[in-house]
């Protein structure tokens, strides 16, 4: 419950907050290429439900049908602009909705598609028991993924290497979760973001 509170009033101030940085980072993806402003995705979260996530759109569009879902080091499907974006992850900001809404929390598991959800271990399913979050653990600690996609499989890579260390990492997060531990992962994001 504590929480859920504490998310609700990070999104909600962080909306109104970032609201013109949100409206300026619109207009840049609208102006820079053809497209929708924001990207949906289908990912899923707590308990196995389906929901869209929400990012502002950093690829081409139909990026999806024409290359895997996770993205390799100098993937071509990344405009100009989403490249800054995703160096700074100013892409994920729309995702405060999603914690706003009740779908995901600042701090847990990333959420992932329904395709790479499916390589899951029983094990590793457990992480789908807390709401997924904007950042995690394993998201700090593989803040550069792109870079360590390299290759002519990337997504190979991901599935056999990549996504089972950070579902370790999350998994240790989500059985010992708590508010004090939550605060924490925002702060080495911040610093993680400046460095």
């Amino acid at each position: 419950m504590l929480k859920r509170l504490f998310d609700v009033g990070v999104s909600l101030a962080g909306l109104i907050v970032l609201s013109p940085i949100l409206l300026i980072l619109a207009l840049w993806v609208n102006l820079s290429s053809e497209g929708p402003i924001f990207y949906r995705s289908t990912r899923v979260g707590r308990g196995g439900a389906e929901f869209k996530l929400l990012k502002f759109r950093s690829m081409v569009i139909n990026a999806d049908k024409l290359g895997p879902a996770v993205t390799g080091a100098r993937d071509p499907r990344i405009t100009s602009v989403g490249r800054v974006l995703r160096r700074t992850k100013l892409d994920e900001l729309p995702q405060l909705w999603n914690v706003l809404v009740g779908e995901m929390s600042v701090v847990g598991p990333r959420p992932e598609a329904p395709k790479y959800v499916a390589y899951y271990t029983p094990e590793q399913r457990e992480v789908l028991r807390v709401r997924p979050g904007i950042t995690s653990p394993a998201s700090v600690k593989y803040r550069n993924e792109e870079a360590i996609l390299t290759g002519d499989d990337w997504e190979a890579l991901y599935i056999r290497e990549v996504m089972p260390a950070k579902l370790a990492i999350d998994l240790d997060y989500a059985r010992s979760a708590s508010l004090l531990k939550d605060i924490q992962i925002i702060l080495q994001t911040f610093l993680a973001l400046f460095r």
